[in-house]
């Protein structure tokens, strides 16, 4: 495990935290619209440092299929098996568990675009799976991550 990958990790942990005490104190907010997003990028960087201290090996990051066919959040090498991760953050539990949000539809949209990057990577056959990096919002923590190996087949 990467010392490097470790002290980013728990330093974005850390700055969840502050980032929260902040909005605790009621800061001015930005738009709801651009929130959300702001939410995501900062789930799947946190999702990101997660993954490489855990060992993976990130080769992509948001790859978009040329068939228009989905995006790949993250895609790293867990050893000698390529892994699609699908990243979702929550900051509530209203909704449910982030990984609630990866539907059948869903699934199918990213198995298209990681058949896709297959075929584009033009190696011989490799072993693959599909994993959920899940980042939910604790009070306590932050923004706290969990990986779902091997979540869904297609």
């Amino acid at each position: 495990m990467s010392v490097f990958a470790r002290l980013m990790y728990r330093s974005l942990v850390w700055k969840e935290r502050q980032r929260a005490r902040i909005a605790a104190r009621g800061a001015a907010a930005t738009s709801v619209e651009a929130e959300h997003l702001k939410t995501g990028a900062r789930g799947e960087t946190l999702a990101y440092w997660y993954l490489r201290q855990a060992g993976y090996i990130i080769v992509a990051r948001n790859r978009r299929a040329r068939s228009r066919a989905g995006e790949l959040d993250l895609v790293g090498w867990d050893g000698p098996v390529l892994s699609f991760v699908e990243v979702k953050t929550r900051t509530s539990d209203a909704a449910g568990p982030p990984e609630a949000a990866v539907s059948k539809l869903k699934q199918k949209r990213i198995a298209r675009a990681a058949h896709e990057y297959l075929r584009r990577l033009r190696r011989k056959p490799v072993n693959y799976r599909f994993d959920i990096a899940s980042v939910a919002w604790n009070p306590e923590a932050g923004l706290q991550v969990r990986l779902i190996k091997d979540a869904f087949r297609i």
